[in-house]
């Protein structure tokens, strides 16, 4: 599909069914889960020319949440544009974290993720940090059409996954961000669901999984591993659920990148 997506998810779980007449009813792009009932909604808003809904992309990073902010005001604009630092603050940084579904901003800074020959956004951002959306921020127009070397917006939001109480950061209990850190009930996981999650956290590939009753939590997410293998992030196919099982998951800890 050639339109640009940004992900939106539905916080319980409903129907095919339902999810069409929310198409039918609000231009949604809705792409299915392998089930027909009780799956997570996952479900996009289309990029088809309104202005409102802003196409942002990291790029250069180490995954989505990481890398060079560039910014195309609609899906007709064929140029991506860089982001100078100066037009950008903390705040702006916690909606584009928000947007792409990533956890809170932890590293912003010029050139981070590397300079390049491209158009300047010509708008200074001001947003005020609870915006859904980066271009629902309001803006102001910017005196700049080039910026200085070094001074292209560079972002790293934290991950929405993460592994904790292990000998490393890829190994312990999988928990998931979805407004709040819980951990994932293990529903017949395999090294194959484990895989996604190492993947996600750039920690190699899955050694081991590890089942552990917890009767500490009054919450955890459930992962649809349909969802997972259509190609989905943990977070975006994670529902709210009672705990019964905890998972936990042993990584290589080899980064793809190394």
């Amino acid at each position: 599909m050639a339109k640009q997506l940004h992900a939106l998810t539905v916080d319980h779980y409903i129907t095919v069914s339902y999810c069409s007449i929310l198409l039918n009813e609000i231009t949604l792009v809705f792409i299915p889960s392998l089930s027909d009932t009780g799956f997570h909604c996952t479900f996009f808003r289309a990029i088809a020319g309104a202005s409102r809904f802003p196409v942002i992309q990291l790029v250069n990073g180490t995954s989505l949440c990481s890398g060079r902010l560039e910014v195309k005001s609609n899906q007709s604009n064929q140029w991506w544009s860089s982001v100078c630092d100066a037009d950008f603050d903390q705040q702006d940084a916690e909606v584009v974290c928000r947007e792409l579904g990533c956890g809170a901003p932890s590293v912003l800074q010029g050139a981070l993720y590397g300079e390049v020959e491209a158009p300047m956004w010509t708008r200074e951002f001001q947003c005020g940090g609870n915006e859904s959306a980066l271009l629902d921020c309001s803006s102001s127009d910017s005196a700049r059409t080039t910026c200085s070397p070094g001074k292209a917006v560079g972002l790293t939001c934290s991950e929405p996954v993460r592994l904790v109480g292990g000998a490393s950061r890829c190994a312990g209990t999988l928990q998931v961000n979805r407004g709040e850190w819980r951990p994932v009930d293990d529903d017949g996981w395999t090294l194959k669901e484990a895989a996604v999650a190492c993947r996600e956290l750039d920690c190699g590939s899955a050694v081991s999984t590890r089942r552990r009753m917890e009767s500490s939590y009054s919450s955890v997410w459930k992962i649809n591993t349909d969802c997972v293998h259509s190609g989905f992030t943990l977070r975006d196919c994670s529902s709210s659920a009672s705990p019964s099982a905890i998972l936990e998951i042993t990584c290589s800890g080899k980064s793809i990148s190394d």
